[in-house]
């Protein structure tokens, strides 16, 4: 079991990254000037592909669908170990590891992936879309994972739902979410997770500027290749951190349990 200490320390590490999350950066605060401006100069056919996305999140908080990863493949991948539950065993470093060696792949991937979307300026800008929110979900999944959590479970996927809703929030969106998610109440907070349409549109409006060079071929190789990255990154550390704190909840509790009188 995990040193109480090093797992408070840990603790008070996230607790200082999330009073970080309450400061606007300059850049957000331009960043969400001209999303009225975007809006109207989006054509149609963004839209009704938005809309799409709008129902393929839906679907995926009722059964997974599409973008339901394979726990046994991540587990053999990290951990060559079988089950979840064997997973909760597992030291909390050795765990920070493979989460830091999993959102370097995915970092990765996105990196690429924006820069060869980028070659084709506007025509592949949907497709980026797409695989972008594809890309940050399976992120998420497989944190979970990491840490012993289940996307396979409905309650889980509205806790990475939620992870994707804070991550792609304004600063007054992410304060909202830090004042209602304490460790008494998250796990309650999560099963009644509403209005989560409000992801997908958040997620249009946190593209359509960062996404903007991207539609001039060329150029968008470098800017894809740099806004995907910073994308994918902000997301998965945004669960790493949730799940991290979970997790070390989870062990503290365990601790106190284990030295208190029988």
């Amino acid at each position: 079991m995990d040193d109480k200490s090093f797992l408070i320390e840990q603790l008070h590490l996230i607790e200082q990254w999330e009073k970080e999350q309450k400061r606007i950066w300059f850049w957000e605060k331009i960043s969400r000037l001209p999303f009225v401006l975007l809006d109207r100069l989006t054509p149609a056919w963004i839209h009704k592909k938005m809309a799409q996305l709008l129902d393929e999140l839906g679907q995926y908080i009722q059964t997974g669908g599409q973008y339901l990863v394979n726990k046994e493949a991540v587990l053999s991948t990290f951990y060559g170990v079988p089950t979840l539950h064997a997973v909760r065993s597992i030291p909390l470093q050795r765990m920070n590891e493979a989460c830091e060696t999993l959102i370097a792949k995915r970092k990765t991937f996105a990196m690429y992936q924006g820069a060869t979307t980028g070659l084709g300026g506007a025509f592949t800008l949907l497709l980026d879309v797409a695989v972008v929110l594809g890309t940050a979900l399976k992120t998420l999944q497989e944190i979970a994972i990491v840490y012993g959590f289940d996307p396979h479970e409905k309650e889980e996927r509205l806790f990475i739902v939620k992870c994707l809703q804070f991550a792609l929030a304004d600063v007054v969106g992410k304060q909202a979410i830090l004042n209602e998610w304490t460790a008494k109440n998250e796990r309650q907070t999560m099963s009644q997770l509403q209005g989560w349409r409000e992801i997908v549109w958040a997620f249009r409006d946190q593209y359509g500027w960062k996404k903007l060079f991207q539609s001039v071929p060329i150029v968008g190789m470098l800017f894809g290749a740099w806004t995907n990255q910073t994308m994918i990154h902000d997301i998965a550390e945004a669960g790493a951190m949730f799940y991290r704190k979970r997790r070390i909840i989870e062990r503290l509790k365990e601790i106190e349990k284990a030295g208190a009188p029988a």
